[in-house]
């Protein structure tokens, strides 16, 4: 274990170097009280409303670049800056000198009050610097999912929108990155993260970053009562509206080989859920002959680290599986998509996450991690029982993987809640089935919402596996549902509504996927006319 040192960040043009703040002090605190950066507002202090806003730079893997993120600070705990760099409002523009940004939301008219405005700028840097570097501009529509992150409750969005599309007929001018590249290229020579402070209580916590697999295996395995941390925008919360004292913390996001997405190939009948060697072999566990679910002949399977942030996780995903699209771009906002992770969706185990029904109806499996021993199970094994889990002691999620779909898999994706951007679902169904000359295979209904986890349907599996993919096995199918969820009844909607909505999904997935003349998506959905606006990239 390395001796404890600072967190050191590049900011305002220079490297900080923080010692003795709390360990749980969040990004947004640290600005506003002990920098002085008082530009980024405070909001909802969830990753809600997008007022505090900043960007996040990385070095790649290279050295040669840096890569910006936005993020919420409210969400986001200092420890988790070492190494990187922080970019705030203050680092647009003077008032003299007004950047791009700045200039088209002046020329708009798009500040009325002003509060949220430091955290729209923030995201619409994020867009020019990313457009600039393609050379590629983005639709309206584009922008309205950029921005969907930030909430703005007086000036109204069409001028916020002019903006985004003004800026880019301003003379190019993006950040300059060079200062940020040299000090972060002085930064990796630090050694991994261990920080020692106070909590605001008074008690001794301590912050781990290790960078590698095993320096992470062997700090979980000597420390399994220490909170996991990936991306805290769960986490943040506990800390912010409950006050909760977090201990010890380990931090994922610095592990490297957790921040890979790989595409492997799988031949034969494929590999069976075991227990799997550190050098990722699999052997067979006890229970592998009772839980194997046989793969076709060279398929290939989407391994996605524990430790990818949800955009990038959910673009792969997309990619394979267009249909998933619109869930991806509904799931949180993109700060809380580009802080979060999959695997501490996964391993949070929400009832209510979007992240799960769609893995679940995908197939995927959890690779487990304890010391040097690896396990696999499917996702739907792993969640026991209101936010309970089948981690022992020690253990971590290290990857999701995700199998390519069998040729004629119909899948769809539906999300319900009250807002269409930035909302937690009522109800997540992602449905999938292959039809085999006219008859359901494969059946997968995977539910959120209804019940005390994301599980599948499986009564309404067995209405319809085998049987002709007609209105009368979906009917079937639908009221099987009653047999297979008793949900309930809280702010986001009652359990008559959940169950009738869950059935009329099935109906509609019925709709969109029958064999004689199914609906087209762009009648299913009011939302496919906005689709249709938005760019492939």
């Amino acid at each position: 274990m390395s001796s404890p040192r600072p967190i050191r960040f590049f900011h305002q043009g220079r490297v900080q170097s923080v010692e003795g703040l709390p360990p749980q002090t969040t990004v947004l605190q640290y600005l506003r009280e002990h920098a002085r950066c008082a530009g980024t507002k405070e909001g909802c202090a969830e990753g809600d409303c997008g007022a505090c806003t900043v960007l996040v730079g990385e070095l790649d893997t290279d050295g040669e670049a840096v890569s910006l993120r936005a993020v919420n600070a409210c969400i986001q705990f200092l420890p988790m800056l070492d190494g990187q760099a922080l970019l705030t409002v203050e680092d647009l523009g003077a008032s003299t000198d007004l950047g791009p940004v700045q200039q088209a939301l002046v020329d708009c008219h798009g500040s009325q009050c002003g509060f949220c405005t430091p955290g729209f700028a923030m995201t619409m840097q994020a867009v020019y610097e990313r457009h600039q570097a393609c050379g590629t501009r983005p639709t309206r529509q584009d922008l309205a999912d950029d921005l969907a992150g930030n909430l703005c409750r007086c000036t109204g969005y069409r001028p916020l929108l002019d903006a985004g599309e003004r800026m880019f007929e301003q003379p190019v001018r993006t950040l300059d990155r060079a200062p940020i590249v040299a000090a972060l290229r002085g930064l990796r020579d630090d050694p991994a993260l261990h920080y020692e402070a106070r909590s605001r209580a008074g008690t001794p916590q301590r912050v781990f970053a290790p960078r590698t697999l095993e320096e992470l295996a062997a700090l979980r395995e000597a420390m399994p009562d220490a909170r996991l941390v990936a991306g805290a925008t769960d986490v943040g919360l506990w800390v912010n509206k409950q006050q909760r004292e977090l201990g010890d913390v380990i931090l994922t996001g610095r592990v490297e080989d957790l921040r890979r997405i790989d595409v492997i190939t799988v031949h034969g009948q494929g590999a069976a859920p075991g227990v799997m060697s550190a050098n990722g072999h699999l052997s067979a566990g006890p229970a592998v002959a009772a839980a194997a679910v046989p793969a076709p002949t060279s398929r290939t399977t989407l391994r996605i680290g524990a430790a990818v942030p949800l955009e990038e996780a959910w673009a792969a995903l997309a990619e394979r599986v267009p249909a998933l699209r619109e869930l991806w771009l509904r799931f949180a906002s993109p700060p809380v998509r580009n802080a979060g992770t999959l695997g501490g969706n996964v391993a949070n185990g929400s009832p209510i996450g979007d992240g799960p029904p769609a893995l679940i109806a995908l197939g995927a499996r959890l690779v487990l991690r304890l010391g040097a021993t690896l396990r696999a199970m499917p996702l739907e094994d792993f969640y026991l029982d209101y936010m309970k889990n089948a981690l022992r002691p020690g253990e971590f999620v290290e990857a999701v993987e995700v199998p390519e779909p069998p040729a004629g898999t119909r899948l769809r994706g539906y999300k319900i809640a009250k807002r269409y951007d930035s909302d937690i679902s009522a109800v997540c169904a992602v449905l999938s089935l292959r039809l085999e000359d006219g008859v359901a295979r494969d059946v997968r209904f995977a539910f959120g919402g209804m019940a005390a986890t994301v599980r599948r349907a499986a009564k309404a599996e067995a209405a319809v596996s085998g049987r002709a993919w007609n209105e009368a096995s979906q009917a079937a199918a639908a009221l099987a549902l009653t047999e297979d969820f008793t949900p309930m009844t809280d702010l986001r909607a009652s359990a008559g509504y959940r169950q009738r909505v869950a059935a009329n999904l099935i109906r509609r997935f019925w709709l969109e996927t029958r064999a004689d003349a199914p609906v087209a998506a762009a009648s299913a959905s009011v939302w496919q006319a906005i689709n249709l606006q938005r760019s492939v990239a």
